[in-house]
């Protein structure tokens, strides 16, 4: 009994904008799936849904997950960054420093993303989006591992790190010091379970990994609100 990740959704004070912008930005054709959000389909067969729902609740500091994007060359990195600026990004100040090499963008709605450069041999052989960059403790990645049955590609100094066993990109978890959750985060792993497996039965899997179910309002639908073990929110739906 195994779950699959099936997108990175963002709330979104305007999902159609946004849609826009990461639609332009990765390359993806805008669709809508048949629970009104805008979904930005994978690529290939292996890879995740990149989703955009409604949200009223306002951004409140910097989120938890962000993306990391690769490049092949200094030309193509500087194609990113330009592309990204026009759609209506802009350049972010988190601290970074001129030799980590990396450029720090926010999209329209001010989530932090990043363009990395060329030679990254972390990232080599992933996708656009290189990594799922989490802010989160070792033991978080661990679950998330289980959870997904990614094995670890990274576990040094208390950072982690997961990736299908077919390839695409990767999730990383930056370990302590965690930073404190304001408020609920603008972006969240969705999850569905196999295609011949008890949607309950992964439920309870996932419980017993260390995740807890969580009551956000959801009211009667066909998923189930979860928060790994860090405390952040996932959602787990039913085969698709």
């Amino acid at each position: 009994m195994t779950s699959h990740l099936l997108a990175v959704t963002f709330d979104a004070s305007d999902p159609a904008v946004l849609a826009q912008f990461w639609g332009g930005v990765l390359g993806r054709v805008m669709t809508v799936d048949q629970e009104g959000g805008i979904v930005l389909p994978p690529r290939d067969d292996h890879g995740f849904k990149v989703r955009f729902m409604p949200s009223t609740k306002p951004r409140v500091g910097p989120n938890r997950i962000h993306f990391d994007l690769t490049s092949s060359s200094d030309e193509v990195m500087q194609s990113t960054i330009e592309r990204a600026l026009g759609l209506g990004g802009t350049h972010l100040d988190v601290g970074q420093l001129p030799e980590e090499g990396h450029v720090v963008l926010a999209d329209p709605e001010g989530n932090e993303f990043c363009v990395i450069p060329p030679g990254n041999t972390f990232l080599a052989d992933t996708d656009l989006i290189g990594a799922v960059n989490c802010e989160g403790t070792q033991a978080v990645g661990y679950f998330w591992s289980k959870a997904l049955t990614w094995p670890l590609v990274w576990d040094q100094a208390q950072e982690t790190a997961i990736q299908s066993p077919r390839g695409g990109s990767k999730v990383t978890w930056s370990g302590p010091p965690v930073a404190q959750q304001d408020g609920k985060d603008r972006l969240h792993l969705e999850l569905a379970t196999s295609v011949d497996g008890d949607h309950e039965a992964e439920v309870e899997r996932l419980v017993a990994l260390g995740a807890s179910r969580v009551d956000i309002g959801q009211g009667d639908v066909s998923w189930v609100a979860m928060v790994d073990p860090d405390g952040n929110e996932f959602r787990v739906h039913t085969p698709r």
